[in-house]
Parts: structure tokens; sequence; C-alpha cells
């Protein structure tokens, strides 16, 4: 027990002297974790869960089999390890969003780009033993994120005859994460079974601003309005997972999996306030509600072969968005129509080690991953798709810490793409977002065969 106590508190040590190097960083960039347009609603722009090696690998997992490494995909991967062992994964992400939109005028079209930077913790996640084929794990990781901040100009002819130019802003950040802990057991050596409790919380904050900009009538004094609403979650959720080994033995396995995560309402309270700016701002309207969003039902099935050198799968995932909020739609009747839709995402990752035991070359032991991945958005757009393309690639450098252990660089390039280049809202032409981003992730992921072993010395 004191060389576990000694190898915990090197981990502790480790991650201590991690966070600085994140925080540090936000400063140069922002915390705030995407820039999109797309996560004005809801709870913004879904994260792609796992940790950086598998997220290099388009996010597969669902029928992972691997006792280095936390499965966050399928709790019942949690009984996929030694009894011995102790794994610790942390994760920071960067990225880089290229945003493109169409601007229609008095019969001519402009293109609109805008950029922005983001940096941040991604995860945090360990996996134990708790007995013989019985394991534990626990992961904290975002579920959503939200940031944008758009803005237009009336050019109604009443408002510039009798007011001026009027500018409306709209913009918002926060995210929702996710809290999970599980068990996994194995009660035979080809099946594994998992159940995981999920905690949702978080605060989103979206406000809009009318600002009277240059000013042609009267004394010339008009005071701008700002709304400010806030979202704050906070609700439980349940997981299931099982995993059957077709093949398992010393030198090759192949893996089914599946997860079943049960949906309901989320009910987040929103409050609302509407502020007046003048000598003193004084607030005109101050009110709470619940949204009566649901998360979806979502089913994962996975297939997942690797040998010595290596490792493959494809997953596939639905998502009831649409039957859960058929009765939700946001922005309807306010300008464009936004509404939840079913979804339907495939993963595909390859990974080669091409001599993991080859002590002369490095390069032969590093871990080369690609994947691929495609889906559609949660939310339909003035009935427009959003469909999701994403590349990933990275690398696994092994590293002789407390044992088999690794740091992960992961990349993707990812797309999303409307359906639908513009719209009509309110009579009038408007482009809808065509989205670029590319990430950049650096996951250090620990993994010790020895943590509870108890060491007798002469």
């Amino acid at each position: 027990m004191r060389n576990f106590s000694k190898r915990f508190f090197q981990v502790i040590i480790a991650v201590v002297l991690l966070l600085p190097m994140g925080t540090m960083a936000q400063n140069l960039t922002s915390s705030v974790n995407t820039y999109s347009p797309y996560s004005m609603y809801g709870l913004g722009e879904l994260t792609t869960p796992g940790n950086v090696a598998m997220r290099s690998m388009g996010g597969v997992g669902v029928a992972m089999l691997s006792n280095n490494a936390v499965n966050m995909l399928n709790p019942a991967g949690y009984g996929n390890m030694n009894r011995k062992s102790f794994i610790f994964n942390f994760g920071v992400d960067a990225g880089h969003y290229r945003n493109s939109q169409n601007k229609y005028g008095s019969g001519s079209v402009s293109e609109v780009e805008t950029a922005y930077n983001s940096i941040n913790i991604r995860e945090i996640a360990f996996q134990m033993p708790l007995a013989k084929n019985v394991g534990f794990g626990f992961s904290l990781t975002p579920y959503s994120n939200v940031g944008y901040n758009t803005f237009s100009n009336d050019i109604a002819s009443d408002i510039l005859g009798n007011v001026g130019r009027v500018q409306y802003r709209y913009y918002g950040d926060g995210d929702v994460t996710e809290v999970k802990a599980g068990a996994g057991w194995r009660p035979f050596s080809k099946l594994a079974i998992g159940a995981a409790v999920r905690y949702y919380w978080g605060s989103i904050n979206r406000n809009y601003k009318t600002i009277p900009t240059d000013i042609i009538t009267g004394s010339g004094e008009y005071s701008s309005t700002t709304g400010v609403d806030v979202y704050d979650v906070s609700n439980v959720k349940l997981q299931l997972g099982i995993q059957w080994h077709a093949i398992y033995n010393s030198k090759r396995a192949l893996t089914f999996g599946a997860t079943y995560d049960l949906g309901g309402d989320l009910n987040p309270d929103m409050q609302q306030y509407v502020y007046v700016d003048n000598f003193l701002t004084s607030v005109v309207r101050d009110q709470t509600d619940a949204l009566p969003l649901r998360l979806p039902q979502q089913l994962a099935f996975g297939v997942f072969y690797q040998n010595s050198k290596i490792r493959t799968g494809l997953d596939y995932v639905y998502q009831d968005w649409g039957s859960e909020n058929s009765d939700y739609i946001e922005g309807n009747g306010k300008g464009v129509r936004v509404a939840y839709t079913d979804t339907h995402t495939i993963k595909a990752g390859f990974e080669i080690r091409p001599r993991p035991t080859d002590v002369g070359n490095y390069l032969n032991r590093i871990s080369y991953r690609v994947g691929v991945r495609y889906g559609d958005y949660y939310q339909t757009f003035a009935f427009s798709d959003i469909k999701q393309y994403a590349v990933t690639a990275g690398f696994g450098f092994p590293l002789q810490l407390f044992g088999n252990s690794s740091i992960d660089v992961g990349f993707e390039w990812g797309m999303r793409d409307p359906s639908q280049s513009k719209v009509t809202v309110n009579g009038k032409d408007v482009g809808l977002v065509k989205q670029n981003y590319f990430k950049l992730a650096v996951g250090l992921s620990l993994y010790g065969d020895d943590w509870f072993r108890r060491h007798r010395f002469q």
C-alpha cells in the first residue's frame, strides 16, 4: 500500500505540473472551447468523446479491448484490466476555427470570414481494479461547448429614417461538463458488462444587445438594450455497456461491443434578464423558466480487432434528438427556425506499431494512428441539415514512466457543411455558415502494472 501511495502521489505531482501550462496557454488565446454560430442554440456544440488515442482513430472505442487505457466510451471495458494495475489519462486540446458565410445584398453576394483560436484542458480519467475481473472507471470531460459572437446592422427604412443605424449583437459562451463513474465486470473470459452514472453540470450564457450607433433624430440619446439568458444544467443519466470477445487469446482479439444511454428530461433552468443602459442600469425583466430540452437516448455498436502490431475498429452511433425534442423548436418566429433531428454517426480508425518490442529503434515502437468520422449535426436550421466530416491522425510515443505509459498527440481536421448554402428568413436570403476547423490534442497516459503490488526488501 505504501508503494501505491508513492505512485499515486507522483501522478498528482505530474498533473499539477501540467495544469499551469494549460492555464498559461489560455491567456494567449481563449479558454472558450469552440467558436461556432451553430452553438447559439440548445446545449451548443457536442464534443467527440474519448481520450486522445481514441479521437486520433476517428473516435472509435465502443468495442476497444485494452488493459492499459481507460475506455471512456463503454463501461464494460472497465472490467478488462490487470488486477494490480492503474491507468490515468490527461489531455489538452487546442483548436483553430474558420467560418465562412455568404452575405446577400442588393443584387450582390460577398463572402465573410472569421477565425478564432482556443485551448483548454480536455479530459481527466482513471481506471483501477476493485476485485478480480471487476474494475472502476472515472472521467471528467466536456459534453458540449458554446462560443459565438455575431452581429448585424438594421437597414430597414423606418429605423434609418426615425432613429439612425442600429446594430444587433449576439454573443455567448459556456459549457456542459460530464462526470462519469462506473464499474465493469467480466464474469466470463469472453464477456464483460458494465454500468456508469453520468452527471451533467454547467452554465451557458447567451447575450443579445441592441446598440444605436448613428443617431439622427431627437436629442441624439438612445439607450441600448441588453438581454442575458443564463442556462444552468444539473442532471444525472445512466449508461449500460457490454463487450463480447469472439476471438480472445495471447495473439489477437476480435471484440464486439454495444452501449445504451438513457435519455430523458434535462430541464435546464433558464434565468432571463433584460437591462436598459442609462445612467443607472436597470433590470426591466427578470424571470426564471425551465426549458423542455431532453437528452437523447443513444445506441452505439462497435467492432474492434487487434494483435501485437495493429488495432482497428468501426463504430456506429445513433441519437434520437428529434423524437425526444419533437415539440421543442427554438428561434421559431424570431428568425431562423431551429429544430432537433436524429443523428447517425460512423467512425473508423486504424493504428499500427511496426515492432513493439524493438529496443534498438524507437520509431518502430511508436503507434501511428489514422481515422475518419462522418455524421449529422443534431439541429436543423431553416430545415437545412448540417453534415459533419472529420479526418484524424496521431502518434503514441512510448514512455518509460511507471510502466507502459505514453505521450499521445492527435490531429483533427473537420468540416460542418450545410445542405443548403442559403435559406430565406423573413423574406430575405441568409447564407448559412460553413465551418472548417483544425484541432491539436496532447495527452498523457500513465499505466503501471505494479501499483498495488507489495514489494519485499531483503
